[in-house]
């Protein structure tokens, strides 16, 4: 869940102590928020970002924590493409004017999120191949940094997300108009990360599994999509929807994109679920019916950070507790 708390990119105590805490309350893989690959690839001018060598210490240190407190350290390498260059939330999360400190967004086609938006700049070939080495060498400094696990953030409505949907991808070049021209930057990404991420490292790859809009990106596109991914290697989709058109209508409701995880698992590669899990029960019902293999918290660990410790408890799991809090332990009966 993005903080919204940096200064030019740079981690702080606000960032160790909000994925620290959730590291001591139990939770297994802790991924940061998405981490900007370049400076004009924030979601807002407060994003964290691993775009300059400088910024890997505070990682690190963020890194070593979660490593002590016994969980693996995951960082989201990401673009918001079209939708870069907006307030944060409680600024009121309009897009910024250059002039107010902000900056020209980039996207497949000069197509914006919102009509009253500013159109991005399409990315000419000499672009998108920037792209992909931001990414890299974003992974690069990832490993450096002290990170186990790498999701690339291809979900939302940020910039890979923008090439694979129909719906704000118009181009007429090769990575643009069909299938397997929408995902081509997704695979020269993932293949130019691998040059530099070690092998026994999982790479993740978060998607919007569905647009929830007839036009847009589907929940078959994923699945032709996940069988492409287990050939290039990613070990895990993380499977989330929506976030690439200002008008769906997306039915939220407990569990309600567990339904893409059962299906995207069905081919073969390992899939996590989220969205509106908020008990254990829900949770371990997830996980023992076959439907994803790791559940992803968000919200429900901004409201609990201890919801791992509690869910054992309430499952009648024995796990090991930080010794500093062995005392408050409760004890199964």
């Amino acid at each position: 869940m993005c903080q919204y708390s940096s200064v030019d990119g740079f981690s702080n105590d606000w960032h160790l102590v909000h994925l620290g805490t959730r590291a001591v309350g139990g939770a297994g893989l802790v991924i940061t928020e998405a981490c900007a690959v370049s400076p004009e690839g924030r979601i807002s001018p407060d994003d964290i970002g691993i775009w300059k060598e400088e910024h890997i210490a505070g990682l690190k240190r963020i890194t070593e924590f979660l490593h002590q407190q016994g969980a693996a350290a995951g960082i989201q390498l990401a673009h918001a493409g079209r939708k870069a260059s907006v307030s944060s939330p409680w600024k009121g999360g309009t897009q910024v004017s250059a002039e107010a400190g902000g900056w020209q967004t980039v996207g497949p086609s000069e197509i914006p999120f919102k009509p009253e938006e500013n159109p991005p700049t399409a990315l000419d070939h000499a672009g998108i191949q920037k792209v992909i080495s931001d990414f890299t060498v974003a992974a690069r400094r990832t490993l450096a940094a002290g990170f186990d696990v790498i999701e690339i953030h291809a979900a939302h409505g940020y910039l890979i997300h923008e090439f694979l949907s129909p719906l704000s991808n118009k181009r007429t070049d090769n990575y643009g108009g069909s299938f397997e021209n929408r995902i081509r930057l997704l695979k020269e990404v993932i293949l130019s990360v691998k040059t530099v991420w070690p092998e026994k490292n999982p790479l993740f790859v978060r998607i919007s599994s569905s647009d929830w809009t007839e036009e847009g990106w589907m929940i078959d596109d994923s699945v032709a999509l996940a069988k492409i991914l287990i050939e290039l290697g990613v070990d895990l989709i993380d499977c989330s929807s929506g976030g690439n058109s200002a008008t769906a209508r997306i039915p939220i409701g407990p569990g309600y994109q567990v339904q893409f995880a059962d299906a995207i698992r069905k081919t073969g590669i390992l899939t996590g679920a989220v969205g509106m899990i908020t008990s254990a029960e829900q949770a371990e019902a997830i996980l023992t019916e076959g439907k994803a293999d790791v559940i992803f918290l968000a919200r429900e660990l901004l409201r609990n950070p201890y919801f791992p410790l509690q869910a054992a408890q309430q499952l009648a799991e024995n796990i090991e507790w930080p010794a500093q809090y062995v005392r408050a332990k409760p004890v199964n009966k």
